[in-house]
């Protein structure tokens, strides 16, 4: 793939995800996973192998996508523009930093405006723990987590596997973590049938999540994030989640972590940052101008070095 084929559609993705985000009046093909994995989970995650069912279900589908779309894109090869322009919307979907601060923003407004208990409605949307008790600050510092954490997961990751290995690649990464947004939780009904999409999932983001962790350190010079991603990085429960945290948590010099709800169970969470402080307003607008500038420097350290070795 030379330059144009491979840089265009990630400069025009990138612009469409800033100024679309994700309308949900558009069709979108990660929904069309979900609908997918949701029913091959209906019929497969039942009777005994269930470990077994779930890694070939999961394989399969990983494996399905990623060829589906080396095969459209081949198919498309031969015509130019509407190769670029196929795959600047296919970048377009891939990633989801407009929507991850577009979303953060609303829980934000929602609280300033409607009060509490909205707030805590719309923090449910994108958030897994349990909200209908969460505290003013708690909800602030759940929308911190989330967008660290979803930088990587949601942005970061999409975008290196692109680098990696193109259209492919990147929407075979976003079935990995489709399926563990999905089934990969280790309560009775998926801790069998959605161990391996799991597995699967803290394997493909162990480099993303360092390399995020090291960006929004980077774009903002703060030394402190980087001695938080060292101490604490690998205390979250999570192999991965806990270094984009740590380094958020350390910009800010805040907290994250402890006591929190998931599905009626408390869990403990180990504490990443040693300052329990009183989140603002003001913290969740530089955490969405950092997962911003850290999505634009990592895309144009990438245009950068393409341009130079091609």
């Amino acid at each position: 793939m030379n330059y144009p084929e491979l840089i265009y559609p990630l400069i025009f993705g990138f612009i469409m995800d800033n100024l679309l985000g994700d309308p949900h009046w558009l069709p979108h093909p990660i929904r069309l996973f979900g609908r997918f994995i949701s029913g091959g989970e209906k019929r497969w995650n039942a009777g005994k192998r269930r470990k077994l069912k779930g890694a070939v279900f999961s394989v399969g589908l990983v494996f399905g996508v990623s060829f589906l779309f080396w095969f459209i894109l081949n198919v498309l090869s031969n015509y130019k523009y509407i190769f670029l322009i196929v795959t600047s919307i296919l970048v377009f979907y891939g990633l989801a930093n407009h929507s991850l601060i577009k979303e953060s923003l609303i829980v934000l407004k929602k609280l300033r405006k409607e009060g509490i208990v909205e707030a805590r409605k719309q923090l449910s949307m994108i958030v897994g723990r349990d909200t209908q008790n969460l505290t003013d600050n708690e909800i602030r510092t759940a929308i911190l987590e989330t967008l660290a954490e979803n930088l990587s997961d949601g942005v970061i990751a999409p975008l290196f596997y692109y680098f990696i290995g193109g259209i492919p690649a990147m929407f075979a990464y976003k079935m990995v973590n489709t399926l563990d947004s999905m089934i990969g939780y280790k309560s009775e009904r998926f801790k069998n049938f959605g161990w391996f999409a799991a597995k699967l999932d803290d394997i493909l983001n162990f480099i993303p999540a360092r390399l995020t962790a090291f960006i929004m350190v980077m774009v903002t010079f703060s030394f402190r994030g980087f001695k938080f991603v060292y101490k604490y990085g690998r205390k979250h429960s999570s192999p991965n989640a806990g270094f984009p945290e740590a380094a958020l948590a350390g910009i800010l010099n805040c907290r994250f972590g402890g006591s929190n709800i998931y599905n009626g169970v408390l869990v403990e969470k180990p504490f990443i940052g040693n300052n329990p402080r009183v989140i603002f307003n003001k913290d969740i607008y530089k955490a969405c101008a950092i997962n911003f500038f850290s999505t634009f420097i990592f895309i144009s350290l990438f245009v950068i070095f393409i341009g130079i070795i091609t």
